[in-house]
């Protein structure tokens, strides 16, 4: 017998070789129906693999991220035994299941799969789930394992075997498809209910630019009919949304393929956007006593191998820039931190000086591949919202604090009110990969937690997923439509100050490393800018968007006093455009409810004679007339209302 630990503690015994399946009927017929797969250990497994020794285990349904992920994984090797009955000779790459849905890699040889193509692979995947094939998990040797690709022609595959341990390499099968995969999958395909394939793409083999472009196929899956049909419904939301079509509509963003490609520019409105966004975080920031500092854009190589950096980014990303002088190279700067390094490192320190935060709107570059490029969300230029704080070993928690505290009161005040947040922890297990003393990690990983604790924070613990320099605290939120976006971050960092030596004088007269904290609550400007998009569909909180009202005069004859409004409005912080042009009210009204502009200013005979305005608000309708100080009261209190609720001052 074996001893099986539950979530809530409880132990049970059972036999030998029991499966999660046969667990899972042991408490309920329903649980045996809804389960998906099963964490043994920290690990996800199929239902159907035996468990030999005690085990603390959890079983994962389709609320589950590792549920949906088995899903859809058996889904991708669904839509590839698919393509091998429609495409004979097809080879494949890799297919795994993303966080919505799942692609795959194929080579279809002389054959091109097209959109037009997607519902004959969407039939076939449904008529061969219909037959319900078990899914079946083998293990098998390296050597064997080359020989059936090998034999096929899948040099792809053989490929992914020639880098994988012998001994760790497992097959699964369904009907007439094997493929290479380490799982966890369904228990048979007649589980996949509802199907559609949604578009088609290239990508680069293994993700380089020299190797062949194949074929990627994407598709998404769901155990009902309707949770699909509303996917499909969130899917158009979600094209309605896209920062790209917004942001040319509101002429926030533009690229240019003479610039460059992934370079993004700034229009007026977009920078007005920007810049109130970077005053918000450095008025969030004085009150947490950082300091503002500026550096190049390029810095010396040496700098770089100091760092670390030009060995990731060096030779693959950026070729160095050499100057005149012999033997003097210069890199593009990825990464702000080694300049702050060496800006804290230009006057001896006391441990009373720290906490040493220092901040900057730094934009580096990074070389992306093109196909990767995709709007602001991934660009090759990109400013980061960076803090590093220096501090003692000690400071760690309470620092940790104040960045929650800063990155709380931007989400508030952008109404994020969906945020998850994970916790990186060091592999306890491979404690090798990893660069500091045991004592610091312990310190830092122990601080993380209970600064979560204190804040109230349901946090979800990962073990090894942290950076070999320390362990980091990631901040996640779910966007107006149920996405899921990566954007504050915090990490704690062991590296550098080791790399650059980094001294205070502790108050035992002796030298110490500080620990340094990398911070970033946007991100990136880039890319935060493009989820505040899309989670507002460019309807913008009335205090950071670029215009909060425009003025209509109804004919040219008002064209005066909507140009003396807008003047006396501008005079009290109010951003506000004059739309003079000459066109019916009518269309200057519908066209404006376009540009999301928050408040509409409409103005006649009556509004000029009695020094008012006609108020009209976005998606809200006509609000009545009001003097024109009125108005701008209104609008200062509201923004003054927002700001001092976010911020508490």
């Amino acid at each position: 017998m074996i001893n099986i630990t539950f979530p809530d503690g409880s132990v049970r015994q059972f036999a030998e070789g029991t499966t999660g399946l046969q667990i899972a009927e042991s408490i309920s017929s329903r649980l045996a129906q809804e389960v998906l797969s099963i964490g043994v250990n920290g690990e996800t497994w199929d239902l159907s693999r035996p468990i030999y020794s005690d085990a603390s285990i959890k079983l994962y349904k389709w609320d589950d991220e590792e549920g949906k992920h088995a899903y859809w994984h058996s889904s991708a090797h669904l839509m590839a035994e698919a393509l091998q009955e429609l495409y004979p000779g097809i080879k494949f790459g890799i297919g795994p299941a993303i966080e919505n849905g799942f692609y795959y890699d194929v080579d279809p040889g002389e054959a091109v799969i097209k959109e037009a193509d997607l519902q004959a692979i969407e039939n076939k995947m449904t008529e061969l789930a219909a037959r319900k094939e078990a899914i079946v998990r083998t293990d098998i040797s390296k050597a064997d394992a080359l020989k059936l690709f090998g034999d096929k022609g899948d040099e792809y595959k053989t490929e992914l075997i020639s880098d994988l341990a012998d001994g760790t390499i497992t097959l699964y099968s369904q009907g007439n498809f094997t493929d290479l995969c380490r799982g966890p999958h369904l228990a048979h395909t007649g589980e996949i209910k509802a199907i559609k394939m949604l578009s088609v793409a290239g990508a680069y083999w293994r993700g380089d630019e020299k190797r062949k472009m194949m074929t990627r196929i994407y598709g998404i899956s769901f155990p009902k009919r309707k949770m699909l049909d509303e996917y499909l419904v969130l899917l158009e939301e979600a094209k309605k949304r896209d920062h790209r079509k917004i942001g040319k509509e509101l002429e926030l963003f533009m690229f240019s393929e003479t610039v460059g490609k992934g370079l993004p520019m700034w229009l007026p409105k977009g920078t007005a956007l920007r810049l109130r966004l970077e005053d918000f975080l450095k008025r969030i920031q004085r009150k947490y006593e950082y300091q503002q500092v500026m550096t190049p854009h390029i810095g010396n190589k040496l700098l770089y191998v100091t760092s670390g950096h030009y060995a990731k980014y060096g030779k693959d990303s950026f070729q160095p820039i050499h100057t005149p002088e012999e033997g003097e190279e210069y890199l593009l700067k990825p990464m702000n931190c080694p300049h702050h390094c060496e800006i804290y490192k230009h006057k001896p320190r006391s441990y009373k000086d720290l906490p040493v935060r220092l901040a900057e709107f730094g934009t580096v570059y990074r070389y992306e591949q093109s196909g990767e490029l995709h709007g602001l969300t991934r660009v090759r230029s990109f400013t980061q919202d960076d803090a590093h704080i220096f501090c003692r070993p000690d400071q760690v928690k309470t620092e940790f604090l104040k960045v929650m505290d800063i990155i709380s009161i931007i989400f508030k005040a952008l109404e994020f009110t969906k945020v998850e947040v994970q916790i990186s922890l060091r592999d306890p297990n491979n404690k090798e990969k990893y660069i500091g003393s045991d004592e610091n990690w312990e310190k830092a990983e122990q601080s993380i937690v209970e600064a979560c604790q204190e804040k109230g924070l349901d946090a979800k613990v990962e073990l090894g997923e942290a950076a070999f320099y320390g362990p980091k605290l990631d901040f996640m939120v779910r966007d107006a439509i149920g996405r899921k976006w990566q954007l504050g971050t915090i990490q704690v960092d062991y590296n550098l100050p080791e790399r650059f030596e980094l001294e205070y004088t502790g108050e035992d007269n002796q030298k110490h490393r500080p620990v340094m904290i990398h911070r970033a609550p946007f991100g990136s400007m880039e890319r935060f800018v493009a989820v505040l998009i899309e989670h507002t569909a460019g309807k913008f909180p009335l205090w950071l968007t670029p215009e909060q009202a425009v003025i209509l005069p109804i004919s040219e004859k008002f064209n005066d006093y909507a140009r003396e409004i807008a003047k006396s409005l501008d005079a009290q912080d109010i951003r506000v455009t004059v739309d003079d042009r000459n066109e019916k009210i009518g269309r200057k009204i519908r066209d404006n409810e376009l540009k999301r502009i928050p408040y509409m200013l409409i103005v006649g005979e009556k509004e000029a004679e009695n020094g008012e305005v006609s108020v009209r608000k976005q998606g809200d309708g006509d609000k009545g007339t009001m003097k024109v100080d009125a108005f701008a009261e209104m609008v200062n209190n509201e923004v003054n209302a927002t700001m001092k609720e976010a911020m508490n001052f």
